[in-house]
């Protein structure tokens, strides 16, 4: 049996995608609320997280920390 990187094979499946594919994959996601998407919107959150600056890190767990309440 193949190992399959859950990292590899959602981006592989958005790659060529065009931002407005992109933010309706993510709209339709959270929309079904299926928890079988969470690894992908997880996925999604890794690569912003790893690419953004320490301002909009800040940014993001500020608005995380305020729907956590």
């Amino acid at each position: 049996m193949e190992n399959i990187s859950i990292r590899k094979y959602i981006t592989d499946s958005f790659k060529g995608d065009n931002e407005s594919e992109i933010k309706q994959a993510i709209d339709d996601t959270i929309k079904e609320g299926l928890e079988e998407a969470l690894p992908g919107l997880g996925v999604f959150m890794e690569i912003i997280w790893n690419n953004a600056s320490d301002e909009l890190k800040k940014e993001l767990l500020e608005i995380l920390k305020a729907h956590l309440n």
